[in-house]
């Protein structure tokens, strides 16, 4: 299933034993190298108006519909817990809410929604807004690279060649030899 990482938000997390709701999905951890989706974070009620921030990682979610299934309960652990993603949760690279520029600079928008197939748990696609306008939605074979800056695109095929031929009208600085029959 493909789904929007928006529309996953307040989701119920649910144990596949006993179909108790334990949490709901309230963040997302996406590896800015690979697009693969490492986990969700999960709000959980604690004593009368508290709430605790855990994760859940994608390997642990057994299936997914109206409400995400696990096995067990204990699947749901501090993010701290995680030794392997520290460095993720360290980096500086988000995806969401990250900046959306072409590779010749100009500016798309801020990333502010993802596509994910729920199978593989992999990043499909990048929805940029810009100010209150959805943008034109970018897959994510366009990414070139996440920078702490922003998140670079391929140039569209048009912009590219439009470069190329102010490239090429720009006076080039070494003398042209002229040809000869």
């Amino acid at each position: 299933m493909h789904v929007r990482f928006q529309t996953s938000l307040g989701m119920t997390i649910a144990t596949e034993e006993t179909g108790e709701a334990l949490a709901t999905i309230c963040g997302i951890l996406i590896h800015p190298d690979t697009a693969k989706i490492e986990g969700f974070f999960a709000s959980v009620h604690v004593g009368f108006l508290g709430r605790e921030t855990l994760f859940l990682s994608s390997l642990d979610i057994v299936r997914w519909g109206s409400r995400v299934w696990i096995r067990r309960a204990d699947a749901l652990s501090p993010p701290e817990d995680r030794v392997r993603l520290q460095p993720l949760l360290e980096d500086r690279r988000p995806v969401l809410g990250q900046r959306m520029r072409t590779e010749s600079g100009n500016v798309i928008g801020t990333c502010r929604d993802v596509q994910f197939d729920t199978l593989h748990f992999m990043m499909e696609w990048l929805f940029p807004k810009r100010s209150f306008r959805w943008g034109i939605a970018i897959p994510i074979s366009e990414v070139l690279e996440v920078r702490p800056d922003a998140i670079i695109v391929r140039d569209p095929p048009a912009v590219s060649a439009q470069v190329r031929e102010e490239q090429a009208e720009k006076p080039s600085l070494i003398p042209q030899m002229p040809e000869t029959a």
